[in-house]
């Protein structure tokens, strides 16, 4: 499982991405789970890295799914009309 920091704020965005990359790139698993639980500060960056972070796992022919997801988070993601692309992992 991949974890995200407590601040993913757009400054934080890329260093956040690179560890996400290399984490699914050590990984065999055939779902990318990423556990967000501990994010506390966040804007629309941290959709754009989940996004980045759920094509990645398609191009590698794995399933991809977010565990721990705050609710502000998932309201904005449901503004940008992206919420399906970031289901909740089981």
């Amino acid at each position: 499982m991949l974890v995200l920091p407590t601040r993913l704020l757009h400054d934080d965005a890329p260093a956040c991405l690179r560890m996400l990359q290399q984490g699914q790139a050590a990984t065999h698993e055939s779902v990318t789970v990423v556990d967000a639980s501990a994010l506390k500060q966040f804007d629309s960056s941290a959709i754009a890295v989940l996004l980045e972070c759920r094509r990645e796992a398609s191009a590698a022919g794995r399933g991809f799914a977010v565990k721990g997801l705050p609710p502000r988070l998932r309201e904005l993601a449901a503004l940008y009309g992206v919420a399906g692309l970031l289901p909740a992992a089981p």
